[in-house]
């Protein structure tokens, strides 16, 4: 949701029964089938005060204003020039993905999140018109009212000035205005990079990092929800240390395996192909003789019971692979596949390729000649994690005295015995299963759990005022109908004496008309692909 624009109404003449007391009548009304607003006056004298007290230091803080704001319509306008002119050539630029991270949240759909979301966009609004009202009140220049509406679905706000007066200004005074809102809210967006780099220090007293993340939600549709609760802290995947909530997505997205079947090779009589899972377990021949009394040769029939399906390997340097057996030419290729029970095997040492990025990078991946590598069966589109975590405000843990500091250097063997710690393995869809979890990188010192959600308040409220000001300011850089970009193109042709006043006047409405059609097609394409995002995924 943007807002904050509004040209069309500050350029607008008062109605001619505007009030003569802001104390007689405060709010004012307006309504139709598209468009309903409110009008404030109550804000008018306070504003004006403001701006004028400070008048010479505003000038000279909205000036470094104007030169930024130059900077960022020219900059941002050619991009999006040059993105449009790419789509013709099949070639998708930075642009969108750049806007796509800044208009869209990157939190879950909840309650909590959707709130965050609503007020940091309200602030974002607030500071962008504040920027406008003060930067005016310094110049002279009367506040008519600030008005906050709803045109068809989205709203915003904006502040009615004195637009004779604004007319009479000169022209890098009226630069001065209509730059403000796009510089105060870059100011806001460095102001939220800044307290986000402090948060550590000022959490330190009462809150503890650097050691997982704390799941502050989690629904019940969650695939997560019957392996993990609320306030569980996440230690590691695979063996690797997460201490990021952008770690946490970025090693399940990378987990997640290809649906496209690999390359086959042939040793002697046997036909081996690359399967979707690198990670393997040395598994000795003991356990899968057991495993055949269990397991019927068929491609219809799961394990029983709640075992897993693995697989004999081999590994070269690239790719690891299982053995493909066929039952003649006729006959339907079965797997050799051998039902085991995860839990058990992930204490095993580990084998295979896909275990790079844990923490035992240096130890051997070879088995023993009593141990066969196993690789977990997975269907395409499927894979396989170990997620350890611990439970440090759980009864039990509370009772043994644990905390998470002692109980994160017990050893695999400890894990499910242990009441402070855990692990679990999780097959299914990785994407989706991160998405539903939500995480805090940190957790109280003491179990004082009406306290263990401020800090993802915190750090997701900065996040997304953050992203909403800094979409609000690049929106309004672009010479666009109705948006201070178009303000800011009128007033800087006015510089160019070469135009006459005609000339000037067409080549506003020629840039705003271009920009605005390539801001439509732009932004629909975003909201396009991000539906379809959150649709499929």
């Amino acid at each position: 949701m943007i807002g904050g624009a509004g040209r069309g109404r500050r350029r607008a003449r008062p109605p001619a029964s505007l009030p003569t007391s802001t104390s007689a009548r405060r709010t004012e009304h307006s309504v139709s089938c598209w468009y309903c607003d409110c009008k404030i006056y109550g804000f008018n004298d306070t504003l004006f005060s403001l701006g004028s007290k400070y008048a010479r230091f505003m000038r000279g803080w909205f000036s470094i204003g104007v030169c930024f704001s130059l900077i960022a319509l020219v900059g941002i306008s050619l991009m999006l020039l040059w993105e449009s002119i790419g789509v013709f050539y099949l070639r998708s630029g930075c642009l969108s993905a750049w806007l796509k991270n800044l208009l869209i949240s990157g939190h879950s759909i909840s309650i909590m999140d959707t709130t965050i979301i609503i007020m940091s966009t309200i602030l974002s609004i607030a500071f962008h018109e504040f920027g406008h009202a003060i930067a005016a009140a310094s110049e002279g220049v009367e506040i008519e009212y600030v008005a906050i509406f709803v045109a068809v679905l989205f709203p915003g706000a904006f502040v009615a000035l004195n637009y004779d007066l604004l007319q009479n200004r000169p022209l890098f005074s009226m630069l001065r205005i209509y730059c403000a809102g796009i510089w105060h809210n870059v100011m806001l967006c460095a102001v939220c990079v800044l307290m986000t780099s402090l948060l550590p220090v000022v959490l330190y007293p009462l809150y503890v990092s650097g050691d997982g993340l704390m799941v502050s939600g989690i629904p019940r549709t969650s695939p997560l929800s019957e392996y993990l609760s609320a306030h569980d802290v996440i230690l590691s995947v695979d063996g690797m240390k997460i201490t990021r909530t952008d770690e946490w997505i970025k090693i399940l997205n990378q987990d997640t395996t290809a649906k496209s079947s690999g390359p086959e090779f042939l040793e002697g009589s046997q036909r081996y192909v690359a399967t979707n899972s690198g990670k393997g377990y040395c598994v000795p021949d003991s356990w899968m003789d057991a495993s055949k009394n269990l397991w019927q040769i068929s491609d219809k029939l799961p394990c029983p019971d709640e075992l897993i399906a693995f697989e004999k390997a081999i590994s070269n340097d690239s790719a690891i692979f299982t053995e493909k057996i066929g039952r003649g030419s006729d006959q339907k290729e079965v797997e050799g596949k051998y039902c085991l029970i995860a839990k058990d095997v992930v204490k095993l040492r580990k084998c295979g390729n896909g275990w790079q990025r844990t923490e035992d990078n240096g130890s051997s991946r070879a088995c023993f000649e009593d141990e066969y590598c196993l690789v977990p069966a997975l269907t395409p589109g499927f894979s396989w994690i170990e997620v350890s975590y611990a439970k440090p405000y759980s009864w039990g843990c509370l009772q043994r005295g644990g905390n998470l500091s002692s109980s994160s250097h017990a050893t695999d063997n400890d894990l499910g015995q242990n009441p402070c710690e855990g692990s679990f393995v999780y097959v299914g869809d990785l994407l989706s299963a991160a998405r539903s979890v939500r995480l805090s990188p940190y957790w109280p010192r003491w179990p004082l759990l009406f306290l263990a959600d401020v800090p993802y308040i915190l750090g997701n409220g900065l996040s997304s005022l953050l992203h909403a000001s800094a979409a609000l300011a690049v929106v309004n850089s672009l010479p666009v109908f109705y948006l201070d970009g178009e303000a800011i193109l009128e007033a800087s042709l006015s510089y160019i004496s070469r135009f006459s006043r005609r000339q000037r006047h067409k080549i506003l409405k020629v840039c705003c008309l271009v920009w605005t059609v390539l801001s439509v097609i732009t932004f629909s394409r975003i909201f396009y692909s991000t539906t379809l995002f959150y649709v499929f995924v």
